[in-house]
């Protein structure tokens, strides 16, 4: 049984990217279920992929469902398509769309062929991940969740020791023993 590794590119940054190794038996459905598992997606909007060249150009549409427009051609649907057989050359490419609101983009494409199955595998199955993958919804930040934790353990709004304040003629406020004491030194 041939498995095939693809790389799925985000379309805006190439240098983000997720590698699914998946059986060419298996159907255009889990390829895309296992794209959005690999971005962190939910699997709440419509999708399609389309088969492409080297240039990216969109053909022969696969799917999820089919949905109220115009075709040129009869799309194929994802659940009945094997992946195996929309392959044309070694490097076959697809792009994928999710959510027509948003017009989520992926490049896919086809990396490497091989007849060695790992048992060790459940297939598809993301064997690569680069970079930050886009948020769904919103701004996905660098600090995570965990930053809001830090935020309310030490409250960062409190003014740090050392520091005073001065009211608008310019007068100290309680600047503290310590700035009350640099100013006796002074003064002698």
């Amino acid at each position: 049984m041939a498995i095939l590794k693809f790389r799925i590119y985000f379309e805006e940054d190439e240098s983000v990217y997720r590698d699914v190794a998946i059986r060419h038996t298996q159907s255009f459905q889990h390829l895309h279920e296992s794209i959005l598992k690999a971005y962190e997606f939910d699997n709440k909007h419509k999708a399609t992929f389309y088969r492409s060249n080297d240039h990216w150009q969109r053909g022969r549409e696969i799917t999820l469902e089919k949905y109220d427009r115009d075709y040129k051609a009869a799309p194929l649907i994802m659940s009945e398509t094997t992946i195996g057989s929309e392959i044309r050359d070694p490097n076959q490419k697809f792009i994928y769309q999710y959510d027509f609101n948003k017009n989520w983009t992926f490049l896919v494409e086809l990396i490497n062929v091989t007849k060695e199955e790992n048992p060790k595998i459940s297939y598809p199955s993301t064997v690569r991940t680069e970079g930050i993958a886009p948020s769904q919804y919103g701004t996905k930040g660098l600090l995570g969740e965990k930053f809001a934790d830090v935020e309310e353990k030490y409250d960062l709004t409190q003014g740090a020791d050392g520091f005073g304040e001065k009211d608008e003629e310019g007068e100290d406020l309680g600047l503290g023993e310590d700035a009350a004491t640099a100013t006796d030194e002074e003064e002698a």
